[in-house]
């Protein structure tokens, strides 16, 4: 089978690509001497998640507990979930994977450790446990080291609850105060921090500098080493991910119209959605629900129905949750065909 073969839209991988940006970012972090958790909401493929274990990786970092169940499903064994884990419905769902692999989890209230103990007790198995710290990101986290260390003391109480660390989001110079603050004060409680994580693709280095013992990072398996800035950026010799489309209309000279609208790309700002790889003066300047608006004025190339166009989306990880599989290939021959296990797992 090669390209040619493919219906359309179809997400299409470049394995070449792919394998070098993992390899890079392996190397990257060895060189570092900072171990890499790889976050697998980025493609939510468990066969890209092996590869990223046998290039160098920790273990893996699944955002919801559906991706964490398609990975232990594959085999992973050492899976972080940096969310907050509440309710009955979902706390039965992570004693059932503890009992499979090595699950830790983020916390950031009291409330939030005692429903997963509660849980892990009556079930019989344990879970690791991080206390998340707000650094500065604004979204989940305990505000303040004497916080941090409050709860510390609760979770090593409680039965079925192993106290693990501490975890923020990103990595910034920002956190150094707090986080050090934060490990004096439970290490001088007599409690072991066995785990100082952080994350985000990109700030690896200052990880390092922050003298954490891991960093979680996922995006640079679409990106590469750097981070995308615009669609300028969307060069096809760092990005592997592409959605191969047809050109399915030509209504004005400077105007064409892509088999592939929100529901193939994700309607993600700022325009342009994308690059298109053989004709990168082409800009796709809008898209409604299953169409693809492509400016045309500033290129020479005279587009015709029927053509068929790669274009590199402007956010890699939305647009591959919305399809159910994708083409693996090399030099134009499809390789590997992946279902994409975690898509819309998002419970």
């Amino acid at each position: 089978m090669t390209l040619d073969d493919l219906d359309t839209p179809a997400v299409i991988i470049d394995l070449d690509v792919m394998d070098r940006n993992i390899r890079d970012m392996a190397e990257h972090c060895r060189k570092l001497g900072i171990p890499l958790r790889v976050h697998t909401k980025s493609h939510k493929i468990p066969e890209i998640a092996h590869r990223q274990i046998a290039a160098g990786a920790i273990g893996v970092a699944c955002q919801k507990l559906g991706d964490a169940e398609v990975m232990v499903a594959a085999g992973i064994q050492d899976i972080l979930i940096p969310y907050n884990i509440v309710g009955p419905r979902k706390t039965e769902r992570l004693t059932r994977l503890a009992k499979r692999a090595r699950m830790t989890v983020a916390v950031d209230s009291e409330a939030t450790a005692q429903g997963i103990s509660d849980q892990a007790a009556g079930d019989g198995c344990r879970v690791n446990v991080l206390i998340e710290l707000d650094t500065g990101g604004r979204r989940c986290g305990v505000q303040a080291p004497e916080a941090a260390l409050d709860l510390a003391k609760k979770i090593a109480a409680m039965p079925g609850l192993n106290f693990e660390g501490v975890m923020t989001y990103p990595s910034r110079p920002e956190a150094r105060p707090f986080l050090a603050k934060t490990v004096e004060l439970i290490r001088g409680a007599g409690i072991p921090v066995r785990t100082i994580s952080g994350g985000g693709t990109g700030h690896e280095s200052m990880a390092k500098e922050l003298d954490l013992t891991e960093t979680r990072s996922g995006s640079y398996v679409w990106e590469g080493l750097s981070r995308i800035g615009n669609s300028d950026h969307l060069h096809e010799n760092r990005c592997p991910l592409r959605v191969l489309t047809t050109v399915v209309s030509v209504p004005t000279p400077d105007r064409a119209i892509l088999d592939g609208g929100m529901k193939t790309f994700a309607s993600y700002p700022p325009k342009p959605y994308g690059r298109i790889v053989e004709h990168p003066d082409a800009r796709i300047s809008g898209m409604s629900v299953e169409h693809g608006h492509l400016d045309t004025s500033a290129c020479s190339h005279r587009f015709a129905v029927g053509e068929r166009l790669s274009v590199i989306p402007l956010h890699q990880e939305m647009c591959l949750n919305l399809h159910n599989e994708c083409y693996g290939y090399r030099k134009g021959d499809v390789e590997v065909i992946w279902p994409v296990a975690g898509m819309g797992r998002v419970k």
